[in-house]
């Protein structure tokens, strides 16, 4: 579930450009906002709407996301509030009004103020193109967002400036290669969210997450990828 959050104020842009991983300027965008150490502490589309934004976010991170804004709002002319509204998205033919999903194009279209949902399955959307979901492959204070493929998905701005953990952030991507992350594999059999997969000698290699007709997303190590892995009773392989 989504819930909605409408920003409003005449400061509304500078003060979530100072925030967030991407630029509120070219909206709509998915971004994050994340702790001073760099790690992730929830995603969200932002969306204009008139005089507005709109905060599109996982329903189980709305409430602390609301807190955590408010706290950064200080003299900000800025009001940010839950709005009654809901959130239509699909792959077929979009309806006037939406937009594309900014994250990938497989993702279809998003229709705020619409209700209901095409029938999609988005589980294995996600799976065959490596697109993380809040609260499964993206765990507050935990998750690194380059490990989580932002940057490919259009998730972070390089060139924007200053935000909450940028400096962490761009030191990963400019002065250190990235030896773990997100990628989608080969499974055999299934495990529940979460189940460590391991190599034949019980070395930890990473973390298995969402399934979908014999492909999963999984969290692993670059050089504990070569088989064989399994997680639970499941083999896990490299993706064909």
């Amino acid at each position: 579930m989504r819930k909605i959050l409408r920003v409003t104020g005449a400061d509304r842009v500078s003060f979530l450009q100072g925030l967030v991983t991407n630029d509120v300027a070219r909206a709509p965008v998915w971004t994050a906002l994340l702790t001073p150490q760099g790690k992730y502490m929830a995603d969200f589309l932002i969306v204009p709407d008139g005089d507005a934004l709109l905060i599109d976010v996982d329903e189980g991170l709305a409430d602390d996301l609301l807190r955590r804004l408010s706290m950064y709002k200080l003299r900000s002319d800025v009001q940010i509030a839950p709005a009654d509204m809901e959130v239509a998205r699909g792959t077929g033919p979009a309806p006037a009004g939406a937009i594309a999903d900014p994250r990938h194009p497989a993702l279809g279209w998003r229709l705020y103020g619409g209700s209901g949902d095409d029938g999609t399955d988005w589980d294995a959307i996600r799976v065959a193109h490596t697109i993380p979901e809040s609260l499964v492959e993206l765990i507050p204070n935990e998750t690194f967002i380059l490990e989580a493929g932002f940057e490919r998905l259009h998730g972070v701005d390089f060139r924007k400036g200053c935000y909450v953990g940028q400096e962490v952030t761009a030191r990963m991507k400019h002065k250190t290669d990235l030896r773990k992350g997100l990628v989608t594999v080969a499974i055999d059999g299934d495990a529940p969210v979460g189940t460590p997969i391991l190599l034949e000698d019980g070395r930890e290699a990473g973390t298995l997450f969402t399934q979908s007709d014999g492909r999963a997303i999984a969290y692993l190590r670059f050089d504990r990828m070569q088989g064989p892995l399994t997680a639970g009773e499941a083999r896990i392989s490299a993706a064909g």
